[in-house]
């Protein structure tokens, strides 16, 4: 395969080969299991609240009694989505132990949309059914509505919040705004949930005058707010506070990369993992409370972390002018991709841009014999190319096998193959990298829609999903 470049030293010696890796899932089962069993308990306890409600009665009315029935059916389970929403980003060790970041990531876009129409179903079945029991214009009832009902002008205004999100969450509308505008776009979320939700404990029919009821949406809407608070603020400036983490070094990475180093007190009690990130606010001056979601891009070491990132806006632009000794504040370990994944004796990573960090960290710290861990690459331009030192070093010492795939993107064949590849199908090349293919885990990282086609070949060349790692940063 000539026209792929590959960096690769030769074997050291006769080093015997590992055994294959079989470590403990047990522990992230049980934690899958009591996250997945807290939803569904939940979510199962609204429907038996519309149930007793005489709402399956209402149901076949097929009057306004039916519009209002699906009207109350909808406005509980989205409640219940849009408080979930909020918990699943809130951090909370449940969830992040139980699906990881990446399945998190997943589960708020679709619980989000979800939620969001099925609030646009509510209002629109409320005020059909109300003004046709009323024999009135459905305008008129809407404006009623919200004037003369308790708690409906806050929720009104929630509404237009998430509106304002949803709206700006769409693929395309979200490609046209810079990620910190977004980002702050994004945290009116939380107000729209909490302005959204308080009108139904004031005047639903469902809890005015079911105590039950009542007792489970204060409970949760009071432990949703508790968990951001706590999760969120309290425990990341404890800790911040406590490992007192600060920039020792900035240097570039590539051409449009910068690496930094921080050294703190006491890190090895965060028990960071290879391959695991965390949110970084650096106190640089305004513009600090915007969280930036980066892997580690070495292996911990002592009490110094390093991360890097590709400079693509001006929260990443601010890292490279960061000074030695600026304080950090983190939150984290987060994260599933690691080593205790592993179940094969020989890896694959494949990485594009700054998502080879977390492989690097991975390759320097998990074991593997000469030839048996191989790093696939992949940047527009081969001075774009991240922790190249590294790689470097780890081929010389370890005998890594690197391939770079840099270039253009094709106009044909596999859309995560440079155009110097377009007569090659994914899943061949991939069988061509690891013959043995059934031996390796594989790791990957870097934007969505990379990883998507990746993992796509991946599956046609044979790899079980059990063996896939990844981890999704972005919502």
């Amino acid at each position: 395969m000539s026209s792929l470049a590959a960096r690769t030293a030769p074997a050291r010696g006769d080093a015997a080969p590992l055994v294959p890796v079989d470590r403990p899932r047990s522990r992230r089962g049980a934690w899958r299991l009591a996250a997945t069993a807290v939803i569904w308990l939940t979510s199962l306890f609204v429907v038996a609240l519309w149930v007793g409600g005489a709402g399956i009665q209402s149901l076949f009315a097929f009057n306004a009694d039916t519009l209002n029935t699906l009207g109350r059916l909808t406005g509980l389970v989205s409640a219940n989505l849009l408080l979930y929403q909020v918990l699943l980003m809130a951090r909370i060790p449940l969830f992040e132990k139980g699906f990881g970041r990446d399945g998190i990531t997943r589960l708020h876009r679709f619980v989000g949309f979800w939620s969001f129409w099925l609030l646009m179903a509510h209002i629109v079945l409320l005020v059909a059914g109300y003004a046709a029991q009323a024999a009135i214009n459905p305008f008129v009832q809407l404006w009623q509505f919200v004037w003369d009902y308790p708690g409906m002008l806050l929720a009104t205004a929630g509404t237009g919040l998430l509106v304002m999100v949803v709206v700006t969450s769409i693929r395309r509308a979200r490609r046209k705004l810079r990620y910190e505008s977004w980002h702050l776009l994004h945290l009116y979320g939380y107000l729209g949930v909490g302005l959204a939700i308080p009108h139904m404990l004031w005047t639903g029919a469902d809890f005015i005058a079911n105590p039950a009821a009542t007792v489970y949406w204060w409970t949760l809407w009071a432990v949703v707010a508790a968990s951001v608070v706590v999760f969120r603020v309290v425990v990341p400036l404890w800790r911040s506070r406590r490992h007192d983490l600060r920039v020792t070094s900035v240097s570039a990475d590539g051409k449009r990369g910068v690496a930094v180093r921080m050294r703190g007190r006491g890190l090895h009690r965060l028990d960071a993992k290879p391959g695991q990130f965390f949110v970084w606010r650096f106190l640089d001056g305004p513009g600090w409370t915007r969280g930036h979601p980066l892997s580690l891009a070495g292996a911990p070491i002592g009490d110094e972390l390093v991360v890097a990132a590709r400079i693509v806006g001006d929260g990443t632009r601010r890292l490279s002018r960061l000074r030695r000794g600026t304080r950090v504040l983190f939150e984290g370990p987060y994260g599933h991709m690691t080593g205790d994944v592993r179940t094969g004796r020989k890896l694959l990573m494949l990485g594009a841009g700054a998502g080879v960090g977390p492989l690097v960290a991975l390759l320097e710290s998990e074991e593997y014999g000469p030839g048996e861990a191989t790093l696939v690459t992949r940047d527009h331009d081969d001075r774009d190319g991240m922790r190249l030192r590294e790689i470097q070093r780890l081929a010389r010492e370890r005998g890594l096998r690197h391939f770079t795939l840099n270039g253009r993107r094709g106009g044909s064949g596999a859309t995560w193959l440079p155009a110097t590849h377009g007569a090659w199908a994914g899943p061949d090349l991939i069988r061509h990298l690891a013959p043995d293919l059934e031996e390796y885990d594989v790791f990957l990282c870097g934007p969505i829609p990379w990883m998507d086609a990746v993992r796509t070949d991946l599956r046609a060349a044979g790899v079980d999903d059990s063996r896939i790692h990844s981890e999704a940063f972005t919502v």
